[in-house]
């Protein structure tokens, strides 16, 4: 099966298990919500034989719901040097392989408090969130599937202090330059998103990417 007919099959799968999920939520009967649950489950298989997932990742992400159910939100930041080189780091989960500093989003903090924590706790460095880059909807995107539906903020952040340091979860942190990228953590940052975001920020383009 091509990619893109795999990509759209996945994500169509996604959505039943969305719409399952809402029925399980608003269903008036047992009968119903036993129904829903079941269509529910044979989504859940269908999309770990579509996938990388296995059975026990996807239960464990699609937990019964008890409010409407919303996309996961991923933020992240592009810092610069100087030199217009782009700070990156390489995380223990994904061994070799880099990406932009981020993560999840936290509850209870703004987006842009969340991608100074991660810039702090990824790199060291303190930094300044100058303005909003690009908003990435990852189906619209050729990232590796995956089984949740996610948004991507992308934010151009300004140092203001700290120094380059290793953390906890980050084997390397280091800048590079545009031309000469490391391989990349295609589940987190694709080569032509950091591309559009380095020229979004480099020319100094206002408007923001959506989709």
């Amino acid at each position: 099966m091509k990619n893109e007919k795999l990509n759209e099959l996945i994500n169509l799968v996604k959505r039943n298990i969305n719409l399952a999920d809402l029925g399980c939520l608003y269903a008036h009967n047992g009968y119903d919500d036993e129904r829903y649950h079941e269509l529910k489950e044979i989504n859940m298989k269908i999309l770990s034989l579509l996938s990388e997932n296995s059975m026990e990742d996807i239960c464990s992400f699609y937990l019964p719901i008890k409010e409407y159910p919303t996309p996961k939100v991923d933020i992240r930041g592009i810092l610069l040097d100087e030199n217009n080189k782009i700070l990156m780091v390489e995380e223990k989960l994904d061994p070799g392989k880099w990406s932009i500093p981020g993560g999840w989003a936290d509850i209870g903090f703004t987006p842009s408090e969340v991608i100074r924590k991660e810039m702090k706790e990824e790199t060291g460095l303190d930094v300044e969130v100058v303005r909003i880059l690009a908003v990435y909807d990852k189906k619209c995107h050729p990232h590796p599937q995956e089984a949740f539906y996610t948004y991507k903020i992308v934010f151009l952040c300004k140092k203001i202090g700290g120094e380059l340091k290793n953390t906890f979860d980050i084997d390397d942190v280091k800048f590079f330059d545009i031309e000469n990228l490391p391989p990349l953590s295609e589940a987190r940052i694709l080569e032509s998103q950091i591309k559009q975001l380095y020229y979004l920020a480099v020319d100094d383009i206002k408007d923001v990417y959506f989709d």
